[in-house]
């Protein structure tokens, strides 16, 4: 961004977004955030990568905003960080693909690409094809990147950066996960 550039221009250009860190709220955080573009009139896409289940943000986005359109590339089931299959791997690259067609479409106002910072430190997808991507994004497309393992590439080039640090997790007292919480 210049120093020239005016007010009006910067208040145009499409932030991009980065949501990491270890703790509990990241996805939440992205669908908080979706809820709020939605309330505004924007429209909204959301990929989840290395997702498969239909969590509660998922069925309740579906059933009551019709605004928002959400894609999941993954299974019900944990990857492997360092011997992912390859279903793993292939589903990752479908969504890498799906995410670069939707940000081109110039279809959405925001998107919201959930786990790909997983999918980039897992070598699922290749952080290069990710960081240009993101650098060739619409001008005016609002983008948000979420997961733990954020790279430092990708922070660097992100407008805003927030990192959700656990500090106490009810797992830790042995109690399990539930819907409405967890998912």
């Amino acid at each position: 961004m210049g120093v020239m550039e005016s007010t009006a221009s910067i208040a145009k250009r499409g932030l991009v977004m980065l949501i990491t860190g270890n703790g509990k709220g990241k996805t939440t955080s992205s669908f908080g955030q979706a809820l709020r573009a939605i309330g505004q009139g924007y429209s909204v896409c959301i990929l989840q990568f290395m997702k498969g289940r239909k969590y509660g943000e998922v069925i309740a986005g579906e059933k009551y905003l019709p605004g928002l359109r959400i894609y999941q590339f993954g299974l019900d089931s944990f990857v492997m960080r360092n011997n992912p299959a390859p279903v793993d791997v292939e589903m990752a690259r479908q969504g890498l693909e799906k995410a670069k067609e939707i940000i081109a479409s110039g279809e959405y106002n925001m998107v919201i690409l959930d786990e790909i910072n997983v999918a980039v430190d897992f070598k699922l997808i290749p952080e290069e094809e990710v960081l240009n991507m993101v650098k060739n994004k619409p001008a005016e497309l609002d983008l948000l990147l979420s997961g733990r393992y954020a790279s430092d590439k990708l922070k660097e080039i992100a407008d805003l950066v927030s990192e959700v640090n656990e500090i106490k997790h009810h797992y830790n007292a042995g109690i399990k996960d539930r819907a409405g919480i967890e998912y």
